[in-house]
C-alpha cells in the first residue's frame, strides 16, 4: 500500500501563487508516475497535471503556463507550483500514484485525500 498525503494548500486571491506536495510513504516501487487531479463543488473530479519517473510531464490545457508539476525522487515527493491563480481554480486538488512508471492522465492506483486551494476575486 502506498500512503499519499498533501500540503500546501489554503487560500489565496487571484493571480497569487501556492505551491502543493505530495508525500508518498508505504509500500515503494522501483518507478512511478505521479499526477495532481482536482475536484470543484459540484464537479467532477479533472486531471490538472502528471509526471512520470523519468521527468516527462503533462498538462491539461486549462493550466499551462501556470502550473509546474516536478518531483523530488529522494524524497518520494511530487510538487505543483501554481501561479496566476484564477477562481475556478478553486477546488481540492489530489495527488495519485500511478505504479508503472508511464505518464497518464488516467488508471492512478493510489490517491491521497486532497488538500482544498480557495481563489477568492
Amino acid at each position: 500500500q502506498v500512503h499519499l498525503v498533501e500540503s500546501g494548500g489554503g487560500l489565496v486571491q487571484a493571480g497569487g501563487s501556492l505551491r502543493l506536495s505530495c508525500a508518498a510513504s508505504g509500500r515503494t516501487f522501483s518507478s512511478y508516475a505521479m499526477g495532481w487531479f482536482r475536484q470543484a463543488p459540484g464537479k467532477e473530479r479533472e486531471f490538472v497535471a502528471a509526471i512520470s519517473w523519468s521527468g516527462g510531464t503533462y498538462y491539461a490545457d486549462s493550466v499551462k503556463g501556470r502550473f509546474t508539476i516536478s518531483r523530488d525522487n529522494a524524497k518520494n515527493t511530487v510538487y505543483l507550483q501554481m501561479i496566476l491563480l484564477k477562481p475556478d481554480d478553486t477546488a481540492v486538488y489530489y495527488c495519485a500514484y500511478r505504479t508503472d512508471g508511464i505518464l497518464s492522465r488516467n488508471d492512478y492506483h493510489y490517491w491521497g485525500q486532497g488538500t482544498q486551494v480557495t481563489v477568492s476575486s
